[in-house]
């Protein structure tokens, strides 16, 4: 019995339509469910990130309050002008620090009180200077978009591990904020005893190079340096740069 050419060409064209359909709706089928778990991986990591912050700031907040207390406690007579500034301080980290971003205007201002209160344990001869250059024009200066608390770690440090008692010693402190790109530099005279690590100082340099990769990874840059017996800690981040990245993920 012989099988007609053209009915077997056409059972043949057949088949093969059926395989390509069903292999394209399998591969359908595989693409939407790639897609299901890189979309649970991308809301499990998101989720990750805002824990680990979330543990970041609940470590950082009582660090800071410990700190500040501690100024204010060894010079007594200055109370009532650090209570003042502490009151400002307490009405950000209570309120404002509770939000995801701040506005770069208010951040600076926050970090401004927070060196009055640490400038009280100085001697009134002590070189600290406080410099912004600050392009208030700038569209993101009043957004909100800048994580609270980002000043903290430079800042504190500088007062932590500074020389205090020579009489070239000094701390300066630059805020800049142009073209949407905020910066803060901080420089001051190296203690002789700044090698000397104390248990239990405080979170340190990881935690905040942590967040700033999580919140503002490609988008900022760091670096510390030693020139003799002077540090130099500058950072800077891209906000225009990272709400661009932010409204296309």
């Amino acid at each position: 019995m012989t099988i007609d050419p053209t009915l077997f060409f056409s059972i043949l064209i057949i088949a093969l339509v059926a395989l390509i359909t069903y292999l394209g709706l399998r591969l359908r089928s595989s693409e939407k469910r790639k897609k299901e778990l890189e979309g649970r991986f991308h809301m499990l990591a998101n989720r990750r990130d805002n824990i680990h912050l979330e543990s970041i700031e609940t470590v950082l907040n009582p660090h800071l309050f410990k700190n500040i207390l501690n100024s204010v406690q060894s010079h007594a007579y200055q109370t009532y002008f650090a209570l003042d500034k502490l009151a400002n301080i307490l009405d950000y980290i209570l309120y404002e620090s509770k939000n995801k971003y701040v506005t770069p205007r208010e951040e600076i201002e926050f970090a401004k009180d927070l060196i009055e209160i640490n400038k009280i344990k100085l001697s009134p001869l002590f070189e600290l200077t406080v410099k912004t250059k600050i392009d208030e024009t700038s569209s993101l200066y009043s957004q909100k978009v800048l994580a609270p608390l980002i000043t903290i770690d430079l800042i504190e440090n500088a007062f932590k591990h500074a020389d205090l008692q020579s009489k070239d010693a000094y701390i300066a402190i630059v805020f800049g904020f142009k073209d949407n790109i905020f910066s803060l530099t901080v420089s001051n005279k190296i203690s002789p005893k700044a090698s000397l690590k104390k248990e239990k100082s405080g979170i340190g340099n990881v935690t905040f190079e942590q967040r700033l990769d999580l919140l503002y990874k490609d988008c900022y840059e760091l670096e510390r340096i030693i020139d003799d017996d002077a540090f130099i800690a500058h950072f800077k981040i891209n906000l225009d740069e990272y709400k661009t990245k932010v409204l296309n993920s």
